[in-house]
């Protein structure tokens, strides 16, 4: 990957893995290699007297021995399989009810009073 690309990204997780893409999704064989004539593909710019931190970037992984084409098909079902499963989990969610204090605080009708409350 062009690491000095304005669109690459990395992300760490806490079980030390880290993901490197593109965030206009230009790459099809993230994380290892960016298309050679990318379409997308901006010179990240910084200052002269900008000043490094201690955080440092982890190896990017080896490349796979295994055929372009063939990397890409996988990554692609990959992608079809979390793309299927995104309605399914978008519906779950707006399934879910709302808090307790908002189905406390709704409107109730005067025969829906609990008894002992005044009804001002």
């Amino acid at each position: 990957m062009r690491e000095d690309c304005i669109h690459f990204q990395t992300r760490s997780y806490d079980d030390g893995e880290t993901a490197r893409f593109c965030t206009l999704d230009l790459a099809p064989e993230a994380p290892w290699r960016c298309p050679a004539e990318c379409s997308g593909y901006e010179r990240l710019l910084m200052a002269g007297d900008f000043e490094r931190g201690s955080l440092t970037r982890q190896p990017v992984p080896p490349v796979p021995d295994a055929d372009p084409d063939a990397i890409a098909a996988v990554l692609d079902e990959a992608e079809d399989i979390v793309n299927a499963a995104a309605p399914a989990v978008l519906a779950e969610l707006g399934a879910v009810r709302p808090p307790w204090w908002r189905r406390a605080l709704r409107r109730r009708g005067p025969d829906d009073q609990p008894p002992g409350l005044s009804q001002r």
